[in-house]
């Protein structure tokens, strides 16, 4: 076999790094030049420890000082070009941002991720929630807590964003229904906002919050409809609350009928109240109770009686007689305040910050009329919907 012959002096073996310097002329080995110029191996020598320590840092450049000695053209480049993307990553992580929890419809926890250059409070946006939140808890009657908390934290944004408000009475004027309250329905009346009144010290205020909800537990089988409230110019406030509940719901305890629920006849009703709202600010308004009484009954017989307006709940001199025999009796003024109104739309809270959304219907500032509602329990509604399903007799 034929033998290698033997390594030469003129041909040193590769060097670690030599596929670095290859790629360079400038940086290509030859020894010829390396004995000519002693000068071009020192260079040489330092060029690689400038190399190594650039490849072997994060950054492409250590804490020590810089160096005074020329360094190549590539180094210099590259570090540049490692200082520029470092300083945006520094401008990146500078940007603060803050991590907000969002409450689904419903009552889970949505984790939300906002920079600090986040647009601004979208007024539209917030009421959207608002309502989905209202249309999915029967006006916030069926909410839960979490939901409760979360439409009273869209309120206080809103709130917060919201421009200055002139003059709420005249802003306010018009026909308006309730949207959503994170408290029964019925406190938005100015009956029941004149009884929280006359509380002077928090553990009465606490005993009505309980008779309240007494209240309401009581007339669970009732079905609330539209709670209405109209505005006029002269500062009169209106207040429709109308009710609807079971006629005949236990038939079979008095006959002997064996079914199960009630029959379709309901008695139906609207609890009206009125009261003077006076400004004492641009966004509040004192009321006066005045009257209570009931409209739209179907009830027969009794139709008539309550239309007559002898049986009216005249609050005023009920007032007037507590006050001159009672010295310890105040005429109870509720304050209402508006934080937040626009064409379509208004906040108010009342003195334990209950909040109550109202959505404007129209402009009509005349109280809605009864006389059309028929004093027949909705008899002749329901035989014409069977006819019309069933029988189909026509005259």
């Amino acid at each position: 076999p034929r033998r290698r012959p033997p390594a030469t002096g003129a041909d040193p073996p590769p060097r670690a790094n030599s596929l670095f310097f290859n790629q360079f002329p400038v940086f290509s080995h030859n020894s010829t030049q390396e004995q000519s110029c002693p000068t071009m191996a020192s260079f040489k020598v330092a060029a690689s420890l400038l190399a190594i320590s650039a490849l072997s840092t994060t950054h492409g450049f250590t804490s020590q000082a810089p160096s005074t000695r020329p360094v190549s053209r590539l180094h210099a480049t590259d570090e540049a070009f490692q200082r520029s993307l470092l300083e945006a990553q520094f401008a990146n992580d500078a940007a603060p941002t803050t991590t907000t929890t969002a409450t689904a419809v419903n009552g889970d926890k949505e984790p939300h991720v906002a920079s600090a250059a986040s647009a601004p409070i979208d007024n539209t946006s917030i009421l959207n929630s608002i309502l989905r939140i209202a249309a999915s808890t029967n006006r916030g009657q069926h909410a839960k807590p979490s939901q409760k908390d979360q439409v009273s934290q869209l309120i206080t944004d809103l709130e917060s964003n919201a421009p200055k408000i002139e003059s709420a009475l005249e802003s306010s004027t018009g026909t308006w229904e309730l949207l959503f309250s994170n408290t029964q329905l019925f406190r938005s009346s100015p009956f029941f906002l004149a009884g929280r009144s006359t509380c002077k010290t928090p553990e009465q205020a606490q005993q009505y919050n309980w008779f309240c909800e007494m209240h309401r537990g009581a007339l669970a089988i009732s079905t609330i409809g539209v709670v209405r409230q109209i505005i006029t110019n002269e500062g009169q406030l209106v207040n429709e609350f109308e009710v609807k509940v079971g006629a005949v719901p236990f038939l079979s305890d008095f006959l002997p009928l064996k079914y199960s629920g009630g029959l379709p006849f309901t008695i139906d009703g609207s609890i009206v109240s009125t009261a003077d709202a006076t400004p004492i600010s641009s966004n509040e308004w004192e009321l006066f109770m005045d009257t209570v009484e009931i409209k739209g009954s179907n009830i027969p017989f009794l139709r008539s009686v309550l239309d007559s307006g002898n049986v009216q709940l005249k609050s005023r001199g009920l007032s007037q007689v507590l006050e001159e025999n009672v010295d310890s009796y105040e005429v109870p003024k509720p304050v209402l305040r508006t934080t937040f109104i626009d064409e379509g739309m208004r906040i108010v809270r009342d003195e334990d910050d209950n909040m109550f959304v109202y959505g404007r219907v129209s402009k009509s500032q005349e109280p809605t009329d009864y006389s059309g509602v028929m004093a027949d329990l909705g008899v002749a509604s329901l035989l014409e919907g069977f006819n019309d399903a069933v029988t189909k007799v026509y005259l």
